[in-house]
Order: C-alpha cells, then structure tokens, then sequence
C-alpha cells in the first residue's frame, strides 16, 4: 500500500497523502511535498532570514501576495508541468512581482514575471503602444516558462536557472568558468550557493534564490508561519474576438461586467481600447462569450466608436482640441503620439486629431512607454542591450554607433568577447535639469532593480 500511496501521491499532488510513511509502521500525518529541493537548504542562514522576514516583518504583504497567487495558480503550475519543470517554480513570480499583472520595475520589467521589452518581443509577445502582453498572466507564462526551460538546460540546474532568469545567463556562465575549481564537486543547486558566497554576483541575484526557496516554504505551509491568507479564486474567462478600436466600456456593457472587471480580465490593453488596426482577441468575464457578439452587434455605432477623427482649426492648441472632448492633453497625447505642435502649442490647421472618447479614456491606463528600458538614477539613463546568440561585441558597436573600445571600457571589459544572455552597457547619457534626456535608443532585456508596489526592492 505505501507504494500506491506514494503513486497517488506523485500523480495527484498534496491533496492525497501515504497511509504509512515508509520508515515507520506509525500513522503520521503526511504534510506537504516540494518538487524544488528546499529541504537540502531551508537552514542556511539567508534563507532563514526571509522565512522570518516573510513571515514577520513583511507578513502582511506577503500574505497579499499568497491570496493573488491562487489566482494564477491553475494557469502557471500546468504550464510548468508540460515543460518538464517543477511545478513550485510556480513561487518564482511570487518574488518577482508579488503575482501582480502591473507591476512595474525601475529598470521597466513588467508584469507577473518581470520580464523587459527586448526578453518578451524575443519570446514572442507583443509590446507596443497599444498591448503589452508582459501584463497578460497567460501569455508571459507562456515565455517565461520557455525561458526558464532553457535556463535550466543551458545550466543543469533550477537554482542557477532562477539565478540566472536574475541576473542574466551570460553572468552566471562566466562565474561558474571564474570559480570552476570551487563549483567542481558539488552538486548542480549546491553551485549556485557557492557562487553566491563570493564577491561576484549583484546582491540581488545573491538573495533571489534564498527568497524563492522561503517563499516555497511558507507558501505550502502559511498556518504552521502564522499566515491566514483568504485566497482569490481561480482566474476564469471566455475569449471572444472584437474588432479594431472596440472600446473597453462597450465590452464591458454587453458582458454584464463592469469596466473594472473588463480592465482587470485585460490588462494587457493599454489605451482604453483594442488596437487600432487589428481585430484582437478579449476577455469577458466565464460563460458570458456565447451571447456577447450578437449583443455587441446591437449596440449603437456611438458606443461601439472609441475614437473621432477631427480636424484642427486655424491658430488651435492642444488644450482646445482635447477640451473638445473633455480629456486633457496628456490623455489626447496617448492617442496621437506622432502629432507635430508648433509654437505655444499650436497645430496646424486641417490636422487630423484622434479624439478619444471619455468612456475611452476611463478605460485606458496611464504607463509608461513600454518600449522604455531605464536603468539607474533620475540623473542617468543607462542604456543596455542584451546579447543574442551570434552577437559579438563589434557587431553591437557598429548597431549602437559606438566603438568596441569604448564598450569594453564601459563594461570594465578585459576581452572581447561576449555570450549570450548577457546584459551590456553600451550608452550612457545625462540628464538635464528639465529632465529630459539626449536621444538615445534604449534597447535591453531583462533588467533588475526590481519595483514592486511602489517599493523598490
């Protein structure tokens, strides 16, 4: 009978426990299983520091974010399960952003899994003015999970995997070939607490692991900690398609749902709105999509019209235009964001203006530029990309009209050569006092610095 339970067991999770544990003829109670090894490190000193830290000082937040995560849960567990990884990666987001869609980072990853616009585009999702897929919970699974699969490949190991998915590849490559002698020996997940011993990861990929291997913990056993999270429910929609520029409010009104319900099934639609130019795929609230086409037929053309196409007049400004439609010019900004305005803010006459309407604009979410990827201060912006296999550092000089001199010297570089995954600086450019700085073309992946709630980490 042990053998069937501990089948069960394997096939069906924590919900079915062994009758008898094998090394005792006693009952017991079976307790939760990990699927990540965190018994082999739940004593180390870091590790411990944030169980107590998750548990104490930051209890209650984190207790937020273990309700929010069962809402994801039943989409991130089965997609980690098909890629053959364990299904406690799952506490990866977690730390990364709390489980929350809209988490926003200083260096501008975003989403449940904090991934930069150069990282997400390359995986597959789209990232411009309109959509950011990085906010979508099911879709930056998708790439993360193919992502970290690779990771775990390329290293052999799930903990230098996450460290990685930190830190960058090209890092943690280039520290196991730096520290070969003392990695060698040890098991996979072991070399990554070597690594992190020495004065060579960033302190944040140093306690990344540390925080993922706590979170699991506390996470399969909140009571035993003194946590009593009330769990969302499960995330559940219909999919219907819509046309190009269907306002998130008539949606909205033809599911029965209210437009906060539409925005938080959609938070990947930026502007209020679906694309312009594209019929697009949209969530409605779970058994409410058999009716809606039909029904959004039948709303009058006003309500189903997101944006007017409008002329300007002789000697009119921004403000007037957008006064028009009673929104402010930042909001008028977000829907025309090639328009060229001369002097004291003037158009010139007969410009076609988009004019959004107000139950748009309701709609939309005031966020930054996705394709911004900020590093550092607000007195600096630094610019990095990340390299793509086949890369070399010549190649990036010429593509950012620099010169590999002066990349390597940027970079602290002693060679020239560079790996995949690896995050380079190739600009940096002050910043002047009205804020404003000196064009440059910012392109990155996956950068740190990580902003969650408002805090930085």
């Amino acid at each position: 009978m042990p053998e069937v339970a501990r089948e069960a067991v394997k096939i069906f999770g924590d919900s079915v426990a062994p009758a008898r544990l094998p090394d005792s003829a006693e009952a017991r109670p079976a307790g939760p299983t990990w699927d990540i090894d965190v018994h082999s490190h739940e004593t180390r000193e870091r590790v411990q520091h944030y169980v107590d830290r998750f548990s104490h000082g930051a209890r209650g937040i984190f207790t937020t974010w273990l309700a929010r995560g069962h809402r994801y849960e039943a989409i991130i567990r089965p997609k980690l399960r098909a890629a053959g990884l364990p299904e406690d990666m799952s506490y990866l987001p977690l730390i990364e952003s709390g489980y929350d869609p809209n988490a926003y980072s200083r260096a501008a990853a975003v989403g449940l899994w904090q991934l930069m616009t150069s990282t997400a585009r390359d995986a597959g999702l789209r990232v411009d003015w309109w959509v950011d897929e990085r906010r979508d919970p099911v879709r930056s699974t998708d790439a993360a999970v193919r992502f970290l699969k690779w990771l775990n490949k390329e290293f052999g190991s799930l903990y230098l995997a996450a460290a990685a998915y930190d830190g960058g590849p090209g890092r943690i490559a280039r520290g196991l070939s730096r520290y070969a002698d003392d990695v060698a020996g040890v098991t996979c997940d072991d070399a990554f607490f070597v690594l992190a011993e020495k004065d060579y990861l960033r302190a944040e990929t140093k306690e990344y692991v540390p925080q993922l291997i706590a979170a699991a913990l506390i996470a399969k056993e909140p009571k035993r900690y003194g946590l009593d999270p009330v769990y969302l429910p499960p995330l559940e929609y219909d999919s219907v398609r819509v046309g190009p520029a269907t306002p998130l409010a008539a949606i909205a009104k033809e599911s029965r749902a209210t437009l906060a319900e539409i925005r938080d099934l959609n938070p990947f639609i930026l502007r209020g709105l679906t694309p312009p130019r594209d019929s697009f795929t949209i969530r409605v609230p779970s058994g409410r999509g058999a009716t809606f086409a039909d029904s959004l037929g039948a709303l009058p053309e006003a309500e189903r019209k997101g944006l007017s196409r409008v002329k300007a007049r002789r000697g009119e400004t921004l403000s007037a235009i957008a006064a028009r439609g009673g929104i402010t010019v930042k909001q008028l900004g977000w829907y025309n964001r090639d328009l060229k305005v001369g002097k004291k803010g003037r158009i010139a006459v007969g410009t076609d203006v988009l004019l959004p309407t107000q139950a748009v604009v309701a709609g939309a979410v005031d966020v930054p530029d996705p394709a911004i990827e900020r590093y550092g201060s607000s007195r600096t912006r630094t610019v990095t990309h990340v390299v793509k296999r086949g890369e070399t550092l010549a190649g990036i000089a010429k593509r950012y009209g620099t010169t590999v001199a002066a990349l390597k010297k940027l970079n602290r570089f002693k060679g020239s050569s560079v790996l995949p995954g690896q995050a380079i600086v190739v600009k940096k450019s002050a910043v002047n006092r009205a804020g404003k700085a000196r064009k440059t073309k910012p392109r990155s992946k996956k950068g740190k610095g990580k902003k969650v709630h408002g805090k930085t980490r």
